[in-house]
């Protein structure tokens, strides 16, 4: 699953890095600390008219909260349980079945965390990134949700919210020696979008999302392979612990390191 992640980086460098177009007011708050509910950037593409160009496929970047809301939901707390979809039924569930066929979009992530089982209760978290240090690019899913308690013309009448795409664990006896380590971190592992798994992922003129599920997953395993794993600090396990320091476990910090919400 994914439950936790890591997103640091400036606006600027993420719209270059994604080649992707932002409003002049994205902002986006950098977080070592990333829990389901929060604001996160979110890929998408969508057709908008451009003058002299007419409808063209645009490719942005916009600000969702983490937490599916389908629009047919009553009120918005629906998503606090719809920030993970499974692959092998995203396409069934009612609340991502219909944003799958239109909605698709990419989770840019610089890592993510997952706690490893140890003796008797023991869990040690672990930070699993890109080796060359690039983000990670996450198969997901947007919604537009209008909410009935805003006036007509409020600017927050419309929650735009998204949710991450998992799939099964690489089997054990992988021959890529991280992806035996993603086996034995977790048995779910957020998807992953190659380059070209993610363009095809993103256009929004494609409807026939058992294909469109089916490449993102036969892909994951060889994306994946170039991540490395590394020991974080367990004071991540608390949504209000935010820095650097929780990439660096041996650093001391008091702060609070009870599970809150992994």
């Amino acid at each position: 699953m994914c439950g936790r992640y890591v997103m640091a980086r400036s606006a600027g460098d993420l719209v270059a890095e994604a080649e992707a177009e932002a409003d002049a007011r994205l902002e986006l708050r950098a977080s070592w600390n990333v829990a389901p509910t929060s604001d996160v950037p979110v890929v998408l593409e969508r057709f908008v008219d451009v003058p002299g160009r007419g409808r063209t496929q645009v490719r942005q970047i916009h600000v969702a909260r983490w937490g599916l809301v389908p629009g047919w939901a009553g009120d918005a707390s629906v998503g606090v349980r719809a920030f993970n979809a499974r692959s092998e039924t995203v396409l069934e569930k009612p609340t991502f079945r219909e944003a799958v066929l239109s909605r698709r979009c990419a989770v840019p992530v610089d890592g993510y965390y997952e706690w490893k089982a140890g003796p008797g209760k023991a869990r040690r978290p672990f930070h699993v990134s890109r080796a060359d240090g690039a983000p990670i690019y996450f198969a997901g899913l947007y919604e537009w949700w209008r909410d009935p308690a805003k006036a007509e013309g409020d600017p927050e009448m419309w929650l735009l919210s998204t949710s991450i795409l998992t799939v099964a664990s690489p089997p054990a006896d992988s021959a890529e020696p991280v992806l035996r380590e993603l086996a034995g971190l977790h048995d779910r592992l957020p998807l992953p979008l190659s380059k070209d798994a993610m363009a095809a992922w993103l256009d929004p003129a494609r409807r026939d999302a058992g294909t469109l599920v089916a490449l993102a997953t036969a892909q994951a395993y060889t994306t994946a392979a170039d991540w490395v794993l590394s020991e974080a600090h367990p004071a991540v396990g608390n949504v209000r612990n935010d820095g650097e320091y929780l990439l660096h476990p041996d650093q001391a910090e008091t702060v609070p390191t009870e599970d809150v919400l992994f």
